[in-house]
């Protein structure tokens, strides 16, 4: 897709999809996100403030968009650790695209915030870090960055890593919000959207990036910055519009600079609990210690923190599952 206008694309298909592109003149690469019902899967199944879906959402967004780099298997995790109201978040994503999330928060000292009107994103962080673990899977090893929390946006912190630990000029762009979707008949939904775009040298061996090079004939910082700044001027509506195909607006925003589109990568929200997986949690324990966990009814129950779904046991099902591990 280089100045024509894309082919249309059936409606389902512009949801919960990574789309990873090129500008051409430029050599910028970059990665557009777009979420539906992916997104309002994991948001609608917590009693959130509004405040905490929208940070859990744009991690969400941001770890899509990173992942989309990595190859089938690998893993990838975003988790921060603050002295904010929003005390841990964490976002991660096992490829291809199976996509959780979850918050941790005070929900008095958000309430307290929200009496003063919007609350801020780098009020409810505050100070601590985050920490993006890349594991590629394949028993390979994996890698870490942490960058310092320190009462900033999660874009300002992501933007940190990558100039610090990767090196990389980068913009990021982050949109959550409700939308009442056309002909919806089941209220509002979360959608979320992102943009990134990063400025990598040239391969020597791609015949295509040295052409376009020759073509614009400036030099790699100037096109950097002219493709940026194009970058900048995408607005959040337009990261969310479920009517606005990506192809489309990648073309809006680079039209100048000629823009190549690659195959779209799906996201989906996905828990990998199971009942299986608790049991074996719960033999951890001592039988004194299960007894404790018991509920009035006998029962001993968990909810998993990802999903809001809820395992019951009865005792005797997890001491037969311990003597089968003896």
């Amino acid at each position: 897709m280089t100045g024509t206008p894309p082919k249309p694309v059936l409606a389902e298909r512009r949801d919960d999809i990574v789309l990873p592109f090129r500008t051409e003149k430029s050599r910028a690469l970059g990665r557009l996100v777009r979420l539906g019902q992916s997104v309002d899967t994991i948001l609608s199944g917590h009693d959130y403030p509004d405040a905490i879906s929208e940070v859990l959402g744009q991690a969400l967004a941001l770890t899509s968009m990173l992942s989309a780099a990595m190859k089938p298997g690998g893993k990838l995790s975003l988790q921060t650790k603050t002295d904010g109201p929003l005390r841990v978040l964490i976002s991660d994503i096992e490829l291809p695209g199976r996509m959780r999330g979850y918050a941790s928060f005070d929900r008095e000292r958000v309430a307290e915030l929200a009496k003063a009107g919007k609350v801020q994103q780098g009020a409810l962080l505050g100070a601590g870090a985050l920490a993006l673990t890349f594991d590629p899977g394949d028993g390979r090893d994996s890698h870490q960055g942490v960058v310092p929390l320190d009462g900033q946006s999660l874009t300002a912190a992501a933007n940190t890593y990558f100039r610090q630990s990767e090196q990389l000029p980068t913009f990021i762009r982050l949109a959550v919000a409700r939308h009442r979707l056309p002909g919806a008949q089941d209220g509002w939904h979360w959608r979320a959207g992102g943009l990134i775009l990063q400025h990598l040298e040239a391969d020597p061996n791609d015949d295509s990036a040295a052409a376009s090079t020759d073509e614009a004939d400036d030099d790699t910082r100037d096109g950097w910055q002219r493709a940026r700044i194009l970058a900048a001027t995408v607005e959040d509506h337009e990261l969310l519009d479920p009517t606005l195909e990506p192809e489309r607006l990648l073309l809006r925003l680079f039209h100048e600079e000629g823009v190549r589109t690659f195959p779209r990568q799906a996201v989906n929200a996905h828990c990998r609990c199971s009942r299986e997986r608790v049991q074996m949690f719960l033999t951890r324990f001592g039988r004194e210690e299960l007894a404790d966990m018991r509920e009035p009814d006998g029962n001993l129950s968990v909810t998993c923190e990802f999903c809001s779904k809820r395992y019951v046991f009865a005792l005797d099902e997890i001491g037969h599952a311990m003597n089968q591990g003896d």
